[in-house]
């Protein structure tokens, strides 16, 4: 089965999303659910999703899980819990216990966000993932360059955690910068338990005229530094949206992965995220 391994879904009418504001965010700012995605995963060939957190919130994460429960391709939720309270591990419990629990498969929290831009170095931090890993979880990481080596040491405290580097780190792809961000993310990608998805790119290059070319160097590199047995396909989608349309997404991950085989390309556009997540693709 070809799975998306990172998507969202929100509504602007009864959540504030702190990251939505501005004109050039205008366009995705409306509710956008389920009903909207299902036609396209229908297109593009796609059975399943990982419905990934947009805010730090508890309550979009029970929400998500909800909706993990009534609705049949999403396979998988990466949610949000405060990776700073020393109570972490209950709040997990009591979300695996609830309604849709047994689809919560990761925890993210959006670091790139963090004034500290070491913030995931911290003890409270690493004590927090620590948790998540004990509960059977992955820990999606959200790094630009500049967190990239809190991440690091996050990943070094904790080897027996499985970790997933999102958006293969945000590298500046619209001003063709190559560094820090290789030099980093080869470093990273030594660790064998941290794995990487292949997304989010077409909105760090130019929004109004990138090419699959311009994207390339960055997903050759990542997929000879990880492997094809440690990358992973997620659209980004709606975000994407103000770069390029779902199907152009999609296609564009064909284009770069097209020169591996056909079991590697069968890994990353779905059999990497079901071993990682854990997924039950019958349910």
């Amino acid at each position: 089965m070809k799975i998306d391994a990172h998507h969202h879904f929100w509504n602007p009418n009864e959540r504030d999303y702190y990251w939505m504001g501005g004109e050039e965010l205008a366009s995705i700012r409306r509710p956008i659910g389920p009903d909207d995605m299902a036609p396209l995963l229908d297109k593009a060939g796609i059975g399943g999703t990982v419905l990934v957190q947009t805010i730090p919130s508890l309550d979009e994460t029970r929400d998500f899980l909800r909706v993990a429960a009534e609705v049949p391709f999403v396979k998988g939720v990466v949610g949000w819990v405060d990776l700073t309270d020393p109570n972490v591990g209950d709040t997990i419990a009591a979300l695996q216990a609830g309604p849709g629990g047994a689809f919560l498969k990761g925890i993210r929290h959006q670091a790139h966000d963090e004034d500290d831009k070491g913030w995931m170095a911290r003890a409270d931090v690493i004590e927090g993932v620590r948790a998540c890993g004990a509960a059977g979880l992955v820990q999606d990481l959200l790094p630009k360059e500049p967190e990239l080596p809190a991440c690091i040491t996050c990943v070094d405290a904790l080897p027996d955690v499985t970790f997933v580097v999102d958006h293969i780190a945000k590298p500046r792809i619209a001003d063709g910068a190559m560094e820090p961000w290789l030099d980093r993310i080869t470093e990273i990608a030594k660790r064998p338990n941290v794995y990487c998805k292949l997304s989010g790119m077409v909105t760090e290059a130019d929004w109004t005229g990138w090419s699959v070319d311009d994207l390339r160097r960055y997903a050759d590199h990542v997929l000879a530094l990880f492997g094809p047995d440690r990358v992973i396909f997620g659209s980004d989608w709606p975000v994407c949206l103000l770069a390029a349309e779902y199907a152009d997404v999609v296609g564009a991950a064909e284009s770069l992965i097209a020169g591996l085989t056909e079991d590697q390309k069968r890994a990353v556009q779905g059999g990497n995220a079901a071993r990682v997540y854990g997924l039950d693709l019958g349910a």
